[in-house]
């Protein structure tokens, strides 16, 4: 064994004593472990810094498109300003093409209360029917996919890979990760990379008619005490004006919550109202007119 040793060094190289052999092995078995123990956490770090960066431009656009938890709360708040939007421009238009025919005090409340209550109940109803139709509609996939892997766990396992390698992962990730998904929750797992459903967080009905009813009552609260408590002389300045600026504040709102150009939809919002009040106006001038 020694000169088995010798033999296999160069000539002229020194010849390490086993004592120094056997520490040799475990330094260099040491040096390995901290060049892996270097070299992982940069790994992890950057594994972990990729995600970090993207998930939020992934989850912004998602939210934009499919919802998701921030996304959603935008789009509550979107429903919102536009609600509110809504019952300004409405009863506005109702007001000011009343004022076109009467000044008497009594019509104009009466008109402007009228179409208040018109309108809220219009969108209450109209968001509980549409979110209850959206709530019937994903509990319906959930009952699909949950029957389909009962009945064909392999073929959904598949599927799952399938949309998670289209995601961007290798094959080989995607059929891990499918396979802890599906260990983990199965239903879970699909109906959020499948459907784009949170099984924990399905639409309300009820949440949704309430925002509707008390945003597009916020809306028109504005245009109904600006036509009924100014003096008859002030009522359609103070109205026209204060409904102007209410829409330069809903169209800057509903942009910045849209990621949109504020000046644009501010300009499309004031034209807009700006025109149903003057069309209603001329509508209500001429009716009134006709009428005496």
């Amino acid at each position: 064994m020694p000169s088995t040793a010798w033999v296999r060094f160069p000539a002229g190289a020194r010849w390490h004593p086993p004592p120094v052999t056997e520490d040799a092995t475990p330094d260099g078995e040491v040096h390995d472990d901290e060049v892996h123990d270097r070299e992982a956490p940069d790994d992890e770090v950057h594994d972990r810094e990729a995600p970090d960066r993207e998930a939020p431009d992934g989850d912004a656009h998602d939210g934009e498109a499919h919802g998701g938890t921030l996304g959603s709360r935008l789009n509550w708040l979107r429903a919102a300003v536009l609600g509110a939007n809504d019952g300004i421009v409405s009863t506005a238009g109702l007001v000011v093409g009343v004022a076109g025919a009467t000044d008497s005090r009594a019509a104009l409340l009466t008109a402007g209360a009228s179409g208040l209550l018109a309108g809220s109940m219009s969108m209450a109803a109209g968001e509980y029917v549409s979110v209850s139709t959206q709530r019937d509609s994903e509990r319906a996939a959930l009952a699909q996919e949950k029957r389909e892997l009962h009945e064909q766990p392999q073929a959904e396992l598949a599927e799952l890979t399938g949309l998670l390698a289209a995601r961007g992962l290798s094959q080989e990730v995607a059929r891990e990760a499918a396979e802890q998904l599906t260990a983990r929750d199965a239903l879970r797992a699909h109906a959020r990379v499948e459907l784009g459903i949170d099984p924990d967080d399905l639409t309300n009905p009820w949440h949704a008619a309430w925002a509707s009813f008390l945003a597009f009552t916020a809306g028109a609260l504005l245009p109904l005490l600006a036509i009924v408590l100014p003096p008859t002389g002030w009522r359609l300045p103070v109205t026209v004006g204060s409904v102007l600026v209410a829409l330069v504040v809903t169209g800057w709102a509903g942009a910045r919550l849209g990621a949109a150009d504020p000046r644009r939809a501010v300009l499309r919002n004031v034209v807009g109202g700006a025109l149903a009040m003057g069309v209603t106006y001329a509508a209500g001038a001429l009716l009134g007119a006709a009428g005496a």
